[in-house]
């Protein structure tokens, strides 16, 4: 029975709509599930119990707490209003007589009530200050009584000058002066709060004249009646005002022209004690945490007022500020000065794609006109000369400030990356005097101190010694450890070498490099000097075992020195290479300011920014330009490259096959990007969004695209980080390929190749088997059709390339695979032979030798490729500008879009024809052309991003001009006044048949902005010749050089190109350039029919005399026999016992009036039975320079 009051003995019903049993223990306890859920059940029941009464417990704690501070804070008014009566009661009858003496009672009672917040208290307060401040009073603010109660009363005061502004109380303001200049101790407490007061006085709103008078000698007020300690130049309460002064005064924006110059306040300034509070400040952890604004406003204040200051008694102070400022702001000034105007590389490229080319909030014309100041000569130059009398101290202070040199000079560069070049030439142009007195060029006096680090000489001696020192680096980047110290200020040194060193490899010829120990030390002139820093041949082979230990370590264990950093971001100073150049950003600032928090990469070297990511490109950009010149003119051991003891090389290849596998699978799981990407135009405008640069609507980008720019270069940096992971092997390869054989190398090319093939052909390699089954999963026999169709052509022989393009050009990606030819010729016949590879292998031939030999077939009529002296083919330079000026003349307006259609026709062919040599690398076939050296580096960088363009130097333009070349070269070495020349800044560029008339069109162009209005001196000559070679080599054949290597890139992964340098790369496209090796051939070659060897090994006759007349032709017939049987005249790379298929020898007839034919499909010489060698002679020379087609047999 259920009772209850109403009668009813019935249950009330109760429903619940959660479909859970209310009733914890309901469950049925031989049900586990059941009981479990239970359980859970009564345990979150009680669980919401004991928190409801935590709660409660709070809430009735936090009423409590509510009704004791309203109670206290009621007491305390009723309290202060009591005192203020009896103020006004006792004291009221004091306003009159300002000469009477102030009673300590009345300062007491005062301080009790006084409220800064209120009008009548402020009031009371500006009274009592009046009569303080009168004659008679001023000295009982000295007196022994009052002392306790002086802080106090200038805190109250200080609290109500703020709460008046933005009026000006003279009165209190003079009170506060009196009690600070008779107590000075107070300074620190109140240090912050007064230089606050002042900071929001000036930009609260106009000051008049009088007020800013005051308000300026208010500011080093407290900077002169501040304290100092006995013994020291100054004391911590000092350096607490200067602290303070810098941190709230000197970081208001604009505050020259809201105080009317800062020519007074530098005046009364302390230039040292200044640098000192900046170096205290920024040697803390909580400066990092001040607003970026700020600190840049800061900085260029630092500099206006320093530069004011003739007496510079401590400069190692002032530089050691100016560096820690510059190093902590340098990720928020990079990109930001001048944003508004071209740079350099923009104007050189002839302001193409503008729109592509992001703007960043520029920073205010101060600061950048402060910063820009900087970069003066004589404070360049004079700095090698300090870093020297500081070296030669001896001393841990000396060397402290020798770090702080190099890491100034080293931030200089990472901020001011167009004008890095100059900063450099200053540097390397600048000499110091050693401690016994003689005179050492830089670069000299800077590879004595490097090499003599123990940093240098334990990596040099033992490459697995740099990981430890580099693992060593990261674990304690952030601790005060003298040993830290002291390996930061040796990586600085070595750091600051190689920044100089990249500059003098750009500009000093081979002869002036190899004869580096010959070098005078007391060359005069800039180009002088340049000449004779270079290093002796045994000092850079110790440098390059350095840079090589170290450059392998980077990259081969990238993964354990990386770790988990995720703000990585390419570029900074390493866009002076390109490589992989990486900013970091340690905090991030909303746009109110509030500052948000960001994993950043660890610091190298203690120098803000700098990364280990900034070590390797530095490193390998010095150690590629030494290779690339050891390669042009070997000075350097055989083998001294290569590092296969770190490596089992009988499982090498296997190994790289299985890593290359592992990043294929992660590239397809995460949608593999194109890995050629050409220039990095987009990179700058990335760049910007990461460093939090944003732009207005009405620039180029929306926000929208910007977000997805920004994420899709954060997969891309992920990205990498995970195939450095997988592959430690490929990055080697890829960054530094010298250390592993030649012959390995190319082995794994074509394992790279074959790999692609069975991933593109779904398993099957071989065309025929290709071909049926694509024929097999066609849906029907068009489709089957139609897709075979697309990769066959019929080719004229009179128009091979024309023909090929229109009918391979829509390939795209897909001439990968196997294509079919039919040859057409003169007479519209089609030519005998079945496409088994060897009429393909001619098509390709023919191709390449017609594109870049004979002028095109429209238009203009330019030739693709030119050749310089030694006939090694290059992009033609005017090619692009020919073209344009032939449009011009038919009447087609640059604004038309006849115009597009028109102008990409050029770039598509030398695109198809990037793809056509990209195949003939593909499928292994050997081209007889030859590339010059400069063009090859850039298939090898094409991987690398812009930095070829850093790496080139004057030596590569002897590739393109000699005459040039040599001209420059004397520019750079002319004893006298380059000025008697009358060159600048321009240069002049010859169109051929750009007038109507067919004259060429001559055009100047400057290379740099208002390069017309610049002559070339003795101290700039340089860098002419550094922008005339960057004109020559990469901003003249640009458009057209991108084209070609765009079109490679599809068809050859730019990463496999890498692998090998300039040299190597002409031996991969051609073969080997030495003789035909007989006996290779020979033992390579099979026979058939009854050429065939029996079981006695002896050879038929016909075969002996074949060998024989080969044994006796010159090398230039053997190379037509070898071209007349398998297309090319150029021996495998790898020896013939890689050709495939083998060279091949069978009978074909006894006729002796038969000539000898050949299917180059299948590399066979058809050879009747001949029955002396003199008629097999003539027969077989006959054969090879007839030239016919495949109708021949």
């Amino acid at each position: 029975m259920f009772q209850t009051f109403s009668g009813s003995s019935r249950r009330p019903r109760q429903v619940n709509l959660s479909g859970q049993n209310p009733n914890p223990f309901a469950a049925s306890t031989w049900n586990s599930s059941a009981s479990a859920s239970g359980a859970q059940k009564t345990v979150a029941h009680a669980q919401q119990e004991r928190e409801q009464r935590q709660r409660e417990r709070e809430r009735l704690n936090a009423s409590k707490k509510i009704q004791r501070v309203w109670r206290g804070h009621r007491s305390r008014t009723k309290l202060a209003d009591a005192r203020r009566e009896q103020y006004k009661a006792t004291y009221s009858s004091c306003e009159g007589g300002s000469d009477d003496l102030i009673p300590l009672e009345q300062l007491k009672l005062l301080m009790a009530f006084c409220n800064p917040e209120r009008d009548d208290d402020v009031a009371q307060l500006t009274e009592l200050g009046r009569k303080f401040v009168h004659n008679k009073n001023t000295r009982l603010i000295s007196q022994a009584e009052y002392r306790p109660y002086l802080f106090k009363l200038a805190r109250l005061t200080l609290s109500a000058l703020i709460h008046t502004l933005p009026s000006y109380n003279r009165v209190l303001f003079k009170l506060l002066s009196n009690i600070l200049v008779q107590n000075g101790n107070i300074l620190s407490h109140i240090a912050i709060p007064y230089y606050d007061f002042l900071s929001s006085a000036v930009v609260g709103g106009s000051l008049s004249d009088e007020w800013r008078a005051e308000l300026v000698s208010a500011v080093f007020f407290p900077l002169q009646v501040s304290p100092s300690a006995p013994g020291q130049s100054f004391s911590k309460v000092s350096l607490d005002v200067y602290s303070a002064m810098a941190s709230r005064f000197l970081t208001i924006p604009d505050l020259e022209s809201r105080l009317g110059g800062l020519q007074v306040l530098a005046s009364k300034i302390s230039g040292n004690h200044l640098a000192a509070a900046v170096v205290r400040d920024y040697s803390s952890i909580s400066s990092s945490q001040s607003n970026p604004e700020a600190k840049l406003w800061l900085l260029a204040h630092f500099i206006a007022i320093s530069r004011m200051q003739e007496h510079r008694e401590e400069e190692s102070e002032l530089l050691r500020a100016l560096s820690l400022q510059l190093s902590a702001c340098s990720v928020d000034l990079i990109g930001r000065i001048d944003g508004r105007k071209l740079t350099s590389n923009n104007f050189q490229r002839g302001e193409r794609e503008e729109s592509e080319v992001q703007s960043v909030k520029n920073l205010p014309i101060f600061i950048s006109n402060k910063l820009l100041s900087l970069l003066d000569k004589e404070s360049i130059t004079g700095l090698l000369r300090k870093f020297n009398i500081d070296y030669a101290k001896g001393s841990t202070a000396g060397q402290e400030d020798a770090s702080f040199l190099a890491s100034y000079a080293l931030t200089l560069l990472r901020i001011f990356p167009d004008r890095a070049d100059e900063i450099r030439m200053w540097l390397c142009s600048s000499s110091v005097t050693t401690s016994n007195g003689n005179e050492v060029l830089a670069l000299k006096f800077l590879w004595e101190a490097m090499s003599s680090t123990s940093t240098f000489k334990a990596i040099m001696a033992d490459s697995r010694a740099a990981l430890e020192i580099l693992q060593y680096q990261k674990q304690h980047s952030n601790e005060p450890s003298q040993e830290v110290i002291s390996r930061d200020r040796e990586w600085r040194t070595i750091l600051l070498f190689l920044e100089l060193y990249t500059f003098v490899l750009k500009f000093i010829d081979d002869e002036d490099f190899l004869g580096g120990s010959t070098g005078s030390n007391q060359a005069s002139g800039t180009a002088s000097k340049i000449r004779g820093s270079a290093l002796s041949l045994e000092a850079v082979e110790k440098l390059t075992l350095f840079l090589k230990n170290i450059s392998f370590t980077t990259y081969y264990n990238a993964a354990e020195l990386s770790g988990d950093d995720n703000s990585v971001i390419e570029g900074g100073l390493g866009t002076y290479f390109g490589i992989n150049n990486e900013f970091t950003k340690d905090e991030k600032y909303a746009s109110d300011g509030s500052q948000t928090t960001s994993h950043s990469s660890w610091p190298f070297a203690g120098i803000s920014g700098m990364t280990f990511y900034y070590l390797r490109t530095i490193v390998i950009g010095v150690m590629r330009m030494i290779y690339e010149r050891d390669s042009r003119r070997r000075f350097l051991p055989k083998d001294h490259w290569l590092m296969t003891a770190r490596f089992d090389m009988k499982g090498f290849i296997l190994d790289v096959i299985k890593e290359q596998e592992r990043r294929q699978e992660v590239a397809d799981g995460e949608g593999a990007e194109a890995e050629f990407e050409g220039d990095a135009d987009e990179y700058e405008p990335i760049q910007n969004l990461i460093l939090g640069r944003t732009t207005r609507p009405s620039q180029l980008l929306s926000q929208m695209r910007q977000q997805d720019m920004l994420r899709k270069h954060q997969q891309k940096i992920n990205k990498r980080k995970i195939m450095a992971a997988v592959g430690p092997r490929i990055e080697v390869l890829q960054n530094m390929p010298f250390v592993i054989p030649f012959e390995t190398r190319v082995e794994i090319f074509r394992q790279f190749v074959m790999m692609d093939q069975l991933k593109r052909r779904s398993g099957v390699i071989d065309p025929d088997s290709w071909r049926m089954r694509m024929a097999n999963m066609a849906q029907n026999r068009h489709a089957a059709r139609e897709t075979l169709g697309r990769h066959h052509a019929s080719i004229r022989r009179e128009s091979v390339f024309e023909d090929a393009f229109d009918a391979f050009f829509p390939l795209s990606e897909g001439l990968k695979e196997p294509i079919q030819i039919t040859f057409v010729d003169s007479f519209g016949a089609i030519e005998a032979g079945i496409d088994g590879g060897g009429v393909t292998k001619e098509f390709l031939t023919s191709v390449t030798n017609e594109a870049f030999r004979n002028p095109l077939d429209y238009g203009s009529n330019p030739s693709l490729f030119v050749t310089n002296d030694q006939n090694l083919l290059y992009p033609n330079p005017t090619a692009m500008e020919q073209d344009y000026e032939f449009l011009r003349s038919i009447g087609i307006n640059e604004t038309s879009p006849e115009w597009r259609t028109y102008s990409v026709q050029l770039r598509n062919r030398m695109h198809f024809l990037g793809r056509i040599v990209g195949k003939c690398l593909y499928e292994g076939i050997l081209i007889d052309i030859n590339f010059a050296g400069f063009f090859l580096l850039k298939w090898s960088a094409a991987n690398s991003g812009p930095e070829a363009a850093s790496r080139t130097n004057l030596n590569d333009l002897r590739d393109l001009d000699e005459g040039l070349y040599q001209g420059l070269l004397k520019l750079k070495n002319y004893p006298g006044n380059v000025e008697d020349f009358s060159l600048d800044f321009t240069i002049t560029d010859t169109i051929p048949n750009g007038m109507p008339d067919g004259r060429p069109k001559v055009i100047t162009r400057d290379l740099m902005p208002n390069g017309s209005n610049i002559p070339v001196t003795n101290e700039n000559r340089l860098l002419y010749i550094a922008y005339v070679v960057r004109h020559r080599l990469h901003i003249q054949p640009y458009e057209l050089t991108q084209a070609f290597l765009r079109g490679l890139g599809q068809i050859i992964n730019p990463s496999w190109l890498s692998m090998f340098n300039q040299v190597e790369l002409q031996t991969l496209i051609s073969g080997e350039t030495s003789d035909i090796n007989i006996n290779d051939l020979r033992e390579n070659t099979q026979y058939g029919g009854v050429y065939q060897i029996g079981h006695d090994g002896r050879e038929h006759p016909t075969i002996m005399m074949f060998w024989q007349v080969m044994e006796e032709l010159k090398d230039e017939d053997r190379r037509k026999v070898l071209k007349y049987v398998t297309s090319t005249p150029r021996a495998p790379l790898l020896g013939f016992g890689s050709l495939n298929p083998l060279f091949s020898i069978r009978d074909s007839s006894s006729d002796e009036d038969r000539l000898p034919s050949a299917s180059t499909c299948v590399n066979l010489l058809k050879l009747p039975r001949y029955q002396s060698k003199e008629k097999l002679r003539e027969k077989l020379l006959y054969a090879v320079n007839a030239g016919a087609g495949f109708d021949l047999s």
